[in-house]
């Protein structure tokens, strides 16, 4: 049974766009995962909408070694690559729906080449950053400002290698969501030592990766 019919299709086919790359969803799987065929059922169904889109679907059991590649350590979970196999570290761990989609939709079309532009002082400090930070924005399906977040981490990430940023559903990981004590979405860490709660400007990104 389809996920959207056709209507939403249509719409998310002409919100990927003319993607002038091409890219590859890698996802990850395995047994006893409650959510891991929904995931898989969500990229593929994604993927048919663009020819420039494919999806390699990688199980546990059956290729751990992708597992390591790809720092995989729970599932389901996606990273978003170049067709040259280009690791942006760009991860989604949980369905990206509800509101998410448009976190989603906007990692393909960043990664497929159609990317937004950023101020070029913005731009520059982005490309300036040399140390390795890791940032993990915390969202629900149902929060209408957790997608702007993930948007810009994943764009960081996109940007310098460095970075690498993921989007965790706070339902699907509760012993992460305990661990991070998530009790508002979104809820963006950085580096494990620093957080805040809330959509917030890619300045504060910054200002806060820069103090590190």
């Amino acid at each position: 049974m389809a996920l959207f019919d056709e209507k939403i299709t249509q719409q998310l086919t002409e919100l990927i766009g003319d993607l002038p790359k091409k890219l590859i969803i890698q996802y990850f799987r395995q047994k006893d995962c409650a959510s891991c065929d929904d995931t898989q059922a969500f990229v593929s169904e994604i993927a048919e909408m663009n020819p420039n889109i494919s999806v390699v679907v990688n199980d546990l059991d059956e290729s751990p070694e992708t597992f390591q590649k790809f720092d995989i350590e729970r599932t389901p979970a996606i990273a978003m690559v170049a067709e040259d196999g280009t690791d942006y570290g760009i991860r989604f761990f949980g369905i990206p729906a509800g509101y998410e989609i448009n976190s989603f939709v906007a990692s393909i079309r960043e990664v497929g080449g159609m990317d937004e532009p950023l101020p070029e002082d913005i731009l520059k400090r982005i490309k300036a950053i040399d140390k390795d930070v890791h940032i993990k924005v915390f969202v629900t399906p149902t929060c209408p400002y957790c997608p702007g977040p993930v948007i810009l981490g994943h764009k960081l990430a996109l940007l310098n290698k460095h970075i690498k940023a993921d989007m965790v559903e706070a339902t699907t990981f509760p012993e992460l969501s305990q661990k991070y004590a998530v009790r508002g979405v979104p809820k963006i860490v950085i580096n494990e030592t620093n957080e805040f709660v809330g959509s917030q400007p890619i300045a504060k990104f910054l200002e806060v990766i820069e103090s590190l």
